[in-house]
C-alpha cells in the first residue's frame, strides 16, 4: 500500500488549529514533530523510557497527514478517488483563511510519496538483539543464535508500552533485582509498562509478581510478553491505578506484602510515590528506582531517606541514577 504524505510546515502555536480544521475536511490523523518539551503533566504520565532534555524549542512544527494513494495514482480522499492537487488546492485554501486572523507560520505544503510501508512492522529495523550482562534480549522477528541457546533468554518486542530492556534506567533495575531476587521473592513494579521487570524476576526465580501503571496498553502488552516468555497468569497480575493518590488501588495491591518495589519512574514522581510506597514493603523489603537523570539524584535520595528508608546502594549508567533502599 502507498501513502502520499502531506507536510505543513508551521509553528507550534498553531498545531491545534491546524490539525482541527483539516480534520474537518476530511485529513485525520496528524503526525507532529517539533521540539516543545514535556509539560510536569506529561512527564506524570510517562513511565520513562524517555530521553533527557532535548534541544531547545525553536517553534518551529512540522504537521504531517497521510493519504492512500490508489493504483491509478488518484488519492483515497472520504471514501472517494479524488486527484491530488484537488486536496493540496483544499489545504491551502484551509491554510489561507486561517492566516486571516492567525499567525501560522510559512504555512508551506509539501507532498512526497512514501514507499509501500507495513506500518505495524516498519520500525522493527531498528530492534536487534542485545545482552543485558548475561541476558539476552531477543525479538520475535530474529532467531537465537546456536551458541546463545543455553543462555537466559528474555523475548520481548516493542510496542505500545515502555519497556524493551535497552534504556539505562531497565538496565539499572534489571541488576538490582537479579541481585535482591529469591525464590520467596513478592516483587511490585509501579510503572510496569511491558512488564519487562515482573518477568525478568519471574525468569531469575522470584514467587511472584504484581504490576500497576496508568496506561491500559501496559496489561495487554506485558500479557502478551508474559505469553511469549511462558510465564502463567497465577504469577504476575497486572492492574490498572494510581498508587499514589488512589486509596483503592492501594487496597488492591495490599499492604506489608512485598519483599522488593521496584520503580523506573521520573525523578518527581518517586518523590510523591516513595511515602507511599513504604506501606506495601515488608518490614526488610527492598526499594529499587530509577528513572532518575543524574542532577536529580540528591532530590531522590533526600525522599527516600526522608520515608525511612535506609539507602544501601547507589548505581550508575550513562547519566542515569538508581537508588535501593530498604525497609529497616
Amino acid at each position: 500500500m502507498k501513502w502520499k504524505r502531506i507536510t505543513i510546515k508551521t509553528i507550534t502555536a498553531a498545531e491545534d488549529i491546524i490539525i482541527s480544521t483539516l480534520y474537518d475536511i476530511g485529513l485525520e490523523g496528524a503526525q507532529i514533530e517539533d521540539k516543545v518539551p514535556l509539560t510536569a503533566a506529561d512527564k506524570e504520565q510517562m513511565f520513562v523510557d524517555i530521553l533527557p532534555d532535548g534541544p531547545a524549542d525553536d517553534g518551529i512544527a512540522y504537521l504531517s497527514f497521510f493519504v492512500e494513494e490508489c493504483e491509478d495514482g488518484a488519492l483515497l480522499f472520504q471514501g472517494e478517488e479524488t486527484a491530488e492537487s484537488v486536496i493540496i488546492q483544499k489545504v491551502q485554501e484551509e491554510l489561507e483563511e486561517l492566516k486571516q486572523f492567525l499567525d501560522i507560520g510559512e504555512g508551506t505544503v509539501k507532498v512526497s510519496e512514501t514507499e509501500d510501508i507495513d506500518w505495524i512492522n516498519n520500525w522493527k529495523q531498528y530492534f536487534h538483539q542485545f545482552y543485558i550482562d548475561d541476558l539476552l534480549v531477543i525479538p520475535s522477528w530474529e532467531q537465537v543464535k546456536e551458541e546463545d541457546k543455553d543462555k537466559k533468554i528474555l523475548h520481548i518486542d516493542p510496542g505500545t508500552a515502555f519497556g524493551t530492556g535497552m534504556h539505562e534506567t531497565t538496565q539499572l533495575c534489571i541488576r538490582q533485582i537479579k541481585k535482591y531476587v529469591t525464590g520467596t521473592t513478592d516483587i511490585l513494579d509501579v510503572g510496569c509498562g511491558s512488564g519487562i521487570l515482573g518477568i525478568i524476576a519471574l525468569m531469575y526465580g522470584a514467587h511472584s509478581a504484581k504490576g500497576t501503571d496508568l496506561d491500559p496498553c501496559a496489561i495487554t502488552a506485558t500479557h502478551e510478553n508474559m505469553e511469549v516468555n511462558g510465564i502463567t497468569e497465577g504469577s504476575f497480575e497486572v492492574m490498572i491505578g494510581n498508587l499514589i493518590s488512589d486509596r483503592a488501588t492501594q487496597d488492591a495491591v495490599g499492604y506489608e506484602c512485598y519483599d522488593i518495589v521496584v520503580a523506573n519512574i521520573l525523578a518527581d514522581v518517586l518523590v510523591l510515590l516513595t511515602p507511599v510506597i513504604v506501606n506495601q514493603l515488608k518490614k526488610g523489603g527492598i526499594y529499587i528506582t530509577s528513572g532518575i537523570i543524574d542532577d536529580k539524584e540528591t532530590t531522590v535520595v533526600e525522599a527516600v531517606k526522608a520515608a525511612g528508608l535506609k539507602v544501601l546502594e547507589i548505581t550508575y549508567q550513562g547519566e542515569w541514577v538508581s537508588v535501593t533502599a530498604q525497609k529497616e
